[in-house]
């Protein structure tokens, strides 16, 4: 099985991540959504595993830097265009497993999904 980490790569939150499935001897690809894009079809997939809500990262820089009227329109349309034209405005990482994601990092999470891997 291939695990893909999606994310940015100056983001500490990735970082942190990284470090943690390194350490733990766990092989990932990294995808960095500036550098590689991020295609519709992913995340119209992720949305359909966790769901939008979870993806937006409204707590992103970016996603704070909107008008109020984009912040009050959102709906799961409004917001996948937003992600997939701002990818910074998805929670990070998103650990892709193949069967399921994780999104966002927590060590215990990723003990008991991925520590069992390697």
């Amino acid at each position: 099985m291939t695990i893909t980490m999606y994310g940015i790569t100056n983001c500490d939150t990735i970082k942190k991540a990284r470090v943690w499935l390194q350490s733990h001897d766990v092989a990932y690809r990294f995808h960095d959504y500036r550098v590689e894009g991020l295609e519709a079809d992913r995340l119209d997939s992720w949305s359909g595993k966790v769901g939008w809500e979870i993806l937006l990262n409204k707590a992103s820089t970016t996603f704070r830097e909107l008008s109020d009227k984009d912040k009050l329109s959102l709906d799961e349309k409004n917001a996948k265009a937003l992600m997939l034209a701002k990818p910074t405005m998805i929670k990070r990482p998103v650990l892709d497993l193949g069967d399921r994601i994780l999104v966002g990092f927590k060590p215990d999470v990723y003990q008991q999904a991925v520590g069992g891997l390697k």
